[in-house]
């Protein structure tokens, strides 16, 4: 057990607002950075380390603001390097809090001594023994005193250990081992922890900082809960220097879904506020979350494969160790995709509201599978698209066989089509004033004669299906016959989809000459039946 965290807690220290803002471009105003601490003290972290006082007046004055105004016993650190100045206006901003948290931190790696601060060991060690008395002293015996040594992973263990045995009996309550260049490995981290763990766990809280150099910042975090650490030092997204920090999403999920491997270990953290913490960080950066990213990524709960939507609709634990719920979604998502099956395109269509079954099913699935190879994603709009069009389907006596057209700037296009009338296969090709334009005259040449009329195009509109370049143009038509005319002319219309907008148009084009023939041959058996139907009335 560890002093100040209760038994069976890690605590979480976000640090999104201090080394999350380090990320290059992640800056984020005085306001913004108050806004992200409501969220993180919604999410109920333990520790908010708003910022560096020292580092400008602003950060000063935001570090102050937020600790001033977070309540609910989370608690607020400000970082301070072991110098003179920065420990002193730490320690002001800070002083209003309710918990106040002071961090001091100073190199202790020969490389960091040799070439950056330019001191030994033994300065380095007198450094981090005045400045971490210097805050017990400042705040008195109940307020957090953590120390860093920071590239303590790439440190002299003996020399670290020697730093940590001094900072402790000087007065430090937390002990921080931060991995600052993500150089560990998980086996020898969490080794190093058991040593700290043992030299001084019993009077400090001991504390680690894994940075993702290597793509193991939560692995290495994981392993050194699992060696007795007790503090982990997190960030929204994972956001950071460089490769970024350990992900705070990702450590607190692991330990809540693996409890075998965290025995009696969990955090009080309100995971349902994930999503939302994670998007509001996202949005304020500017910094995109990759799809893949794991708990808050897009796909993270999304479903594509045939086999596996086969098994997520049949129980969610088929593929899923957390439900969505956990992290503040609503529920999973099945994405349809040339590898979906029919059986995650029905369970997404009963999502948007549509019952479709048998052939209806298969014909919308062959479309659908058709649109996936065409373009990069399929949308709940093309999939409601997909459906809308299968149920104004009617009876095609016109058909489209193929088509052809050649359009350029300044000039006229010419269009061809073939199509089938009534049985009979018929070409006709024309110019116009564009590609539609061209292509529908060639229509009305080669249905001219067979039906004794051609469409009249009285209202021709397009619009996007969904987002991108890639999107499915939805075109809609309304026509009347050449032979009617008057306020009494029927006027039917079309409605065409597809990724390319001028196949669309002809789509539209010919439903409703379909539905203006029907109506026609529907007119004709009306004239025959009407007057039997008549003589048979009593």
């Amino acid at each position: 057990m560890s002093p100040g965290v209760p038994s069976g807690t890690v605590r979480i220290f976000d640090t999104t607002l201090r080394d999350g803002e380090q990320a290059p471009g992640a800056g984020l105003t005085a306001a913004e950075k108050l806004e992200v601490a409501r969220q993180l003290a919604r999410l109920r972290v333990d520790v908010i380390e708003a910022g560096f006082p020292a580092a400008s007046p602003g950060d000063f004055e935001a570090v102050q603001r937020i600790a001033r105004e977070t309540k609910g016993g989370v608690a607020v650190a400000a970082l301070a390097r072991c110098r003179d100045g920065d420990p002193q206006r730490a320690i002001e901003a800070i002083r209003v809090a309710e918990r106040p948290h002071l961090h001091v931190f100073i190199a202790t790696s020969d490389i960091h001594l040799a070439h950056k601060l330019r001191m030994t060991r033994e300065q380095a060690l007198a450094e981090a023994r005045r400045w971490v008395s210097h805050g017990r002293e400042r705040l008195g015996q109940d307020v957090e005193i953590e120390f860093s040594a920071e590239d303590a992973s790439r440190t002299d263990p003996d020399f670290l250990l020697q730093v940590y045995g001094a900072v402790v009996e000087a007065g430090a309550s937390t002990v921080n081992i931060p991995d600052t260049v993500g150089y560990a490995i998980p086996a020898e981290f969490g080794e190093l922890v058991g040593r700290v763990v043992a030299l001084v766990g019993r009077d400090a809280t001991v504390s680690v900082h894994c940075h993702n150099d290597l793509g193991l910042a939560t692995a290495n975090t994981l392993a050194a809960v699992q060696a007795g650490a007790r503090q982990v030092e997190v960030t929204v997204n994972g956001l950071g220097e460089r490769a970024g920090n350990a992900s705070l999403e990702e450590v607190v999920m692991a330990l809540r879904t693996r409890p075998t491997q965290f025995p009696q270990l969990g955090s009080g953290v309100q995971t349902e506020q994930i999503t939302a913490a994670s998007r509001l960080v996202s949005y304020l950066t500017g910094f995109t979350i990759q799809p893949n990213k794991a708990i808050v990524g897009g796909n993270a709960f999304a479903h594509e494969s045939g086999i596996h939507q086969d098994g997520v609709i049949k129980n969610p634990l088929t593929y899923e160790i957390m439900t969505p719920q956990s992290v503040g979604l609503s529920g999973s998502q099945l994405t349809i995709g040339k590898l979906s099956g029919r059986k995650g395109l029905q369970g997404k269509l009963r999502e948007l509201g549509h019952d479709v079954e048998g052939e209806a099913l298969d014909a919308i699935y062959r479309e659908a599978i058709a649109l996936a190879d065409a373009k990069k994603e399929v949308t709940d709009s093309d999939l409601l698209a997909l459906v809308e069009q299968r149920a104004a389907e009617v009876p095609a006596s016109v058909s489209l066989l193929g088509w052809s057209v050649t359009s350029s700037g300044g000039g006229r296009s010419t269009g061809a089509v073939t199509v089938t009338v009534a049985g009979e296969e018929r070409s006709a090709d024309t110019t116009g004033n564009g590609p539609v334009n061209a292509l529908y005259g060639a229509v009305d040449q080669a249905i001219g004669p067979v039906l004794g009329w051609h469409p009249v195009l009285t209202a021709y509109e397009i619009r996007a299906v969904s987002a991108g370049e890639d999107a499915q143009g939805q075109v809609l038509v309304r026509c009347r016959r050449s032979s009617d005319s008057g306020a009494g002319a029927l006027a039917v219309s079309g409605h065409g989809l597809s990724t390319n907008i001028i196949e669309a148009s002809l789509e539209a084009y010919l439903v409703a000459i379909n539905k203006l023939h029907g109506a026609e041959i529907g007119s004709v058996r009306a004239a025959f039946v009407a007057p039997a139907a008549a003589q048979e009335k009593p």
